[in-house]
């Protein structure tokens, strides 16, 4: 680390004088609730999908997984969502709602440079980049397990 001069250190005193003390445990508190509730919200769709269209807990997990995506795009395009996220934090972002809420705003935000190169290239950027890892770490993961198939292990 460098020696920092005798102004430098001033200056960091008194920005570290001025600096907002950010309420952490308030934070995640908020973020534990609103995941919570978000994931609650999920569970009670999983259960609408079982009773009303016969599925069965393991097949409601994809149109649970696609209405909370969608409930999630539709609240961002409302602006809902985006004073959720400011509320939940890390609660809202990290579900799968949160990939919804970032693939739309991405393309409201780039909607003034039409449909095919504003919406469609920006809202794809993030979708391209979770489906790649996604795929990637899904492909390791199988290797892994056929591996120790193979040799036994499980």
């Amino acid at each position: 680390m460098e020696k920092m001069t005798p102004q430098q250190q001033q200056y960091q005193q008194l920005e570290q004088k001025f600096e907002l003390k950010r309420p952490i445990l308030k934070n995640c508190i908020r973020a534990f609730f609103v995941g919570g509730i978000i994931c609650a919200i999920g569970q009670a769709i999983t259960y609408f999908y079982i009773y009303f269209f016969n599925f069965t807990e393991q097949t409601a997990g994809n149109p649970t997984t696609a209405t909370l995506i969608f409930l999630s795009m539709l609240l961002t395009g409302f602006g809902v969502y985006d004073r959720i996220g400011q509320f939940g934090g890390a609660g809202s972002a990290v579900p799968v709602t949160g990939f919804g809420n970032a693939v739309i705003s991405a393309a409201i935000e780039h909607r003034t440079e039409g449909f095919v190169l504003g919406v469609g290239g920006n809202m794809f950027k993030l979708a391209g980049s979770v489906i790649l890892f996604g795929v990637f770490a899904a492909f390791i993961v199988a290797l892994i397990k056929t591996l120790l198939n193979m040799w036994g292990v499980l």
